[in-house]
């Protein structure tokens, strides 16, 4: 589902776009330092946000969580997908395995929280879905 912009904040988006690596890095730093944010919360705020389009009872029981329960033996393997997952940034991604236990993902669809498990076990984290 896209995002739609206003002409103003479009223009900012695309000025974004054309940092490199370390300016958006500084920048997503500024922002959670600004306004006492930061990126990880980012992406259960959003989950939690996108859920209510239907007001169905079924839905609500049908939406699960994805736990990371511990890394494994092949942690690299893990973050990686972690951070494929989760879009966070190398040093969140990191913050949030070492953690463990946690959530990588909530209030999802039962078969996105199956997908997502078993992209981490494959890839040797220990996950439950709940």
């Amino acid at each position: 589902m896209p995002v739609e912009l206003d002409d103003k904040t479009t223009k900012i988006f695309d000025e974004i776009k054309g940092l490199t690596f370390l300016q958006t890095a500084g920048l997503v730093k500024a922002f959670e330092d600004e306004f006492g944010i930061t990126a990880a919360a980012a992406p259960v705020a959003v989950a939690a946000a996108g859920g209510g389009g239907d007001a169905g009872g079924d839905d609500a029981s049908s939406e699960v969580s994805v736990i990371l329960k511990s890394a494994g033996g092949n942690k690299i393997a893990v973050l990686k997908e972690v951070r494929a997952i989760t879009g966070l940034g190398l040093k969140e991604a990191k913050e949030l395995v070492d953690s463990a236990p946690k959530e990588i993902k909530e209030g999802i669809e039962k078969k996105e929280a199956d997908e997502i498990a078993e992209k981490l076990k494959a890839a040797g984290a220990d996950v439950e879905v709940k």
